[in-house]
């Protein structure tokens, strides 16, 4: 099969790989419907995380095409999606609502997805089948549920967003974005989406935003007092994971608000006494995206949500290189790989 690998920063090649098989007799096989690239992937890719000769995605969907002896709840021809943790779904940190925290937890994309097959162990904790087959414009939006709108959904509901609430969002790659489709979701009364690019801007509305704060750092969050009267939001999205971003995210929530935070942290430091006298509830990490998933593929299927469309670049999964660069140089939000 093809599929990308990463050797280095910068340096992203579509290779001939070995076909992934069965290794374990709770795996199964899957053969992609699409892929994509992660915003996730792009701290490798620019060299802030160690990448040597890496197999590269870890968001699917597609149709299973071989199971292992002990796999009892998908079959073989069954279209399904996963998370991005593979999970056995019964330990007690899985039924708590935490399968990225899973006592057996391994990478869910065992072998990468951005390619045309993958491995995921697992699979009857890991995998949620569609009720049938989906339709072709359906796909993009079941990938999505994969990563992106799972982690998403978990920054909404880690900070407590809901009806009544003022919701903040820093960060406007596809994560933020959809944590803004995820707040609207849960009945928000008020979105601040914090973007700078039109682009971004225009579908953060599209997905429910109700204002748009181009400030950032201390501007920012002096903006988005301003707009709350001058307490701070009560749910604040962190998306990003750097220090300014987490910084305005709790610097921009007010006393007894929550904060979501979901970008997967390089480098940020607490400052003890400001956390202290702040008080802010910080939840996030990893998201547990398969607490997420049956909810979220039904209200796809129902089409009653279209993340879709947070993929703005599609390009065939040879031309993978292309999609990195695009993302890195904020050409595109999110790239889909047709395979």
């Amino acid at each position: 099969m093809r599929g990308v690998i990463m050797y280095a920063p910068g340096d992203v090649r579509v290779e001939d790989r070995e076909m992934p098989a069965i290794v374990e007799p709770t795996d199964a096989v899957i053969k992609l419907a699409a892929t994509c690239i992660c915003g996730s992937d792009l701290w490798p890719y620019r060299g802030a995380e160690h990448v040597d000769h890496n197999p590269m995605g870890h968001e699917y969907a597609g149709v299973v095409t071989q199971i292992g002896a002990d796999v009892r709840n998908v079959t073989v021809g069954d279209f399904v999606v996963g998370s991005f943790f593979a999970s056995d779904n019964t330990c007690e940190i899985c039924r708590a609502g935490y399968q990225t925290h899973c006592v057996h937890r391994q990478p869910g994309a065992a072998t990468g997805a951005q390619s045309e097959y993958v491995r995921v162990p697992l699979a009857d904790g890991t995998l949620v089948a569609t009720p049938g087959q989906p339709d072709t414009d359906l796909i993009p939006s079941l990938l999505a549920a994969s990563d992106v709108l799972g982690t998403g959904w978990f920054a909404a509901v880690s900070a407590e967003a809901g009806p009544g609430k003022t919701v903040a969002v820093v960060g406007d790659g596809a994560v933020g974005l959809l944590g803004i489709l995820a707040a609207k979701q849960l009945g928000a009364e008020r979105i601040i989406a914090m973007s700078r690019h039109a682009d971004r801007q225009q579908l953060g509305r599209r997905f429910g935003a109700t204002d748009i704060v181009e400030e950032r750092g201390d501007a920012g969050v002096e903006r988005i007092r301003e707009l709350t009267d001058g307490l701070g939001a009560h749910s604040t999205i962190e998306a990003v994971g750097t220090q300014e971003a987490m910084m305005q995210a709790i610097r921009a929530t007010r006393a007894g608000g929550h904060v979501g935070f979901v970008g997967v942290s390089h480098d940020v430091s607490l400052d003890g006494q400001e956390l202290f006298f702040s008080g802010v509830h910080l939840h996030g990490g990893p998201a547990p995206v398969r607490r997420f998933l049956p909810e979220l593929i039904q209200l796809i299927w129902d089409r009653e949500i279209d993340p879709g469309v947070v993929f703005d670049l599609t390009l065939p999964l040879e031309q993978a290189a292309e999609g990195y660069r695009a993302m890195d140089e904020r050409r595109a939000i999110k790239v889909l790989l047709s395979v």
